[in-house]
């Protein structure tokens, strides 16, 4: 029913927010006969934006990362492929996958997230992906209560991310429903325009999207991130998608992937990618059937 061979790319351990450290992922990925997994820190962002944050890569441990990662490729050599990468953050006018710190990082490869939202009335920044009452301050005070306004603001912010361009994979690109469980306040038919137009700014930049389980593993939603709706538009632009578990301990390296698969089959599509390396510095891609 499912492809053979999976890879777990969006994986967070102790130098953020996860709950693990390396070498366990890596084991537990191996044990799980996974095709390889990618290390994907939240980058630093306090030093660039001035934004404290508890779930960020700390900005004086951004070498210590990049040390045991290397450290653990070489460990696995022939037995798992490792590779080293950033989880960015597009926060406007303050950081983006482009930004010269974060290219000095040579990593293998980045995703490109919006979590954080810069009201135009000048309030402070808040996460989309915060708790219910977190979400629904940053509403009221920099939204005045216009789920319309906030909800144009993260897809504008994903779609300047996209055209910025400086990384590979499209990181939950709906993040923002994970708290909009008051469906009747939530412009749903307007959100369905903006995910069109960011299926087809991610196709026309050459970027794989994520089909990412994270919030189902949290226990945060039911659903994968993007929507069937969403992945519908994303197969209509041919846009790669890769299966992630956004872990955050090791039991996730592979979480609900199978609910990830039934969310390809239903929005018929029939195939994902597995990142394997780079070559002359773009990222190769290779093609996995999902069978029925």
């Amino acid at each position: 029913m499912i492809s053979a061979l999976f890879s777990s790319m969006h994986t967070h351990t102790l130098f953020c927010d996860g709950k693990d450290d390396i070498e366990t992922m890596c084991r537990t990925a191996y044990e799980k006969k996974m095709y390889a997994i990618g290390f994907s820190a939240h980058a630093p962002i306090t030093k660039k934006t001035g934004i404290k944050s508890d779930w960020n890569l700390s900005d004086d441990r951004v070498d210590e990362y990049v040390s045991e990662v290397l450290e653990a490729k070489r460990r696995w050599r022939g037995k798992l492929p490792v590779f080293l990468g950033l989880e960015v953050d597009y926060i406007k006018g303050l950081r983006s996958a482009i930004d010269s710190d974060i290219k000095a990082i040579n990593t293998d490869y980045l995703i490109g997230s919006v979590h954080f939202i810069i009201p135009a009335n000048g309030a402070q920044p808040f996460t989309v992906d915060g708790t219910h009452e977190e979400f629904f301050k940053g509403l009221k005070e920099g939204f005045a209560g216009d789920a319309q306004a906030l909800m144009n603001a993260y897809y504008d912010a994903a779609a300047e991310m996209i055209a910025i361009g400086g990384f590979e994979i499209l990181g939950h690109a709906d993040l923002i429903k994970k708290n909009c469980f008051e469906k009747n306040y939530w412009p749903q038919e307007s959100e369905i325009c903006r995910q069109r137009e960011i299926a087809g700014a991610a196709a026309e930049a050459g970027i794989t999207a994520e089909v990412n389980t994270g919030g189902i593993n949290r226990g945060k939603i039911s659903d994968v991130y993007p929507s069937k709706s969403f992945l519908c538009f994303l197969r209509e632009y041919n846009v790669p998608l890769i299966i992630t578990a956004d872990a955050h301990c090791a039991n996730d390296i592979d979480g609900n992937y199978d609910k990830a698969v039934q969310a390809l089959i239903c929005a018929d599509i029939k195939e994902h990618v597995i990142f394997t390396g780079k070559d002359n510095k773009k990222a190769v891609w290779k093609k996995e059937k999902i069978f029925y």
